[in-house]
């Protein structure tokens, strides 16, 4: 179980802590354990969901966001920041690109980017809570972290060293293909429709967000990962609120 704590610790502000660093295969095969972290965050807010059931719907909704970036800590927030600032002030230049990620500063790029994201899934989720719809509150974190493992499945790892080069080099790839086939049954099986819209959309969106990688940069990096978590998320929760 030594991986899926792993996971946890490194996707969620949750208290775990582990002695000591890892071995690079079980931060390899944390990855294979993405997707549950995802069920645990969902399940997280569900419940919540239920407690907060005759709260002014605003207020509902507000709660439940701040609940939704305070498991993660902020983390992807943070990737998703610093991939707009780059893609902005890269100007197509790859190198450009990758140093302007390394820069701890956001300009107003990133705040305007971080802004529509949390507007989009705020209003989304509210949208869920009023059509009693909150299976999109499993099913968008799930996605998003199965769609973690999906980019190092598919895409190179741009930056030697460090700890996304050790999970690209020791994810192992037959058993991360099976994961994302049973998470992907799990989704319909669970949401029935919605579970199958959430996949398709999803996964048009990962190839869309992998092929402007690709372009860029070659490959991706930990921030363009949590990027497409946060992007995917607010992918998911719009698409279900909409239908």
């Amino acid at each position: 179980m030594l991986p899926f704590w792993i996971a946890l610790q490194f996707l969620s502000s949750l208290p775990i802590r582990l002695s000591g660093m890892p071995a690079p295969q079980a931060l390899g095969r944390s990855l294979l354990f993405y997707p549950l972290v995802g069920v645990l965050f969902g399940s997280i807010l569900m419940g919540l969901n239920l407690l907060l059931d005759g709260t002014p719907l605003l207020l509902h909704a507000a709660l439940l966001l701040a609940a939704w970036v305070l498991l993660s800590g902020g983390l992807h927030l943070d990737g998703l920041a610093d991939s707009a600032d780059a893609w902005l002030g890269g100007f197509g230049d790859r190198e450009r690109t990758l140093t302007i990620m390394k820069d701890p500063r956001s300009g107003p790029i990133a705040v305007v980017t971080l802004v529509i994201v949390l507007l989009l899934k705020f209003t989304a989720v509210l949208a869920l809570v009023e059509q009693h719809h909150s299976v999109g509150l499993l099913l968008a974190p799930v996605i998003g972290r199965a769609s973690m493992l999906g980019l190092f499945l598919t895409t190179p790892y741009v930056r030697a060293g460090g700890l996304g080069q050790a999970l690209a080099d020791h994810l192992p790839r037959r058993l991360g293909a099976q994961v994302l086939a049973l998470t992907t049954l799990a989704c319909v099986l669970v949401a029935g429709w919605a579970g199958l819209w959430s996949v398709l959309f999803a996964t048009v969106g990962f190839f869309g967000l992998r092929r402007l990688m690709i372009q860029r940069l070659g490959g991706s990096t930990g921030d363009t990962a949590g990027a497409l978590l946060e992007l995917l998320e607010t992918l998911v929760v719009v698409t279900l609120a909409l239908r």
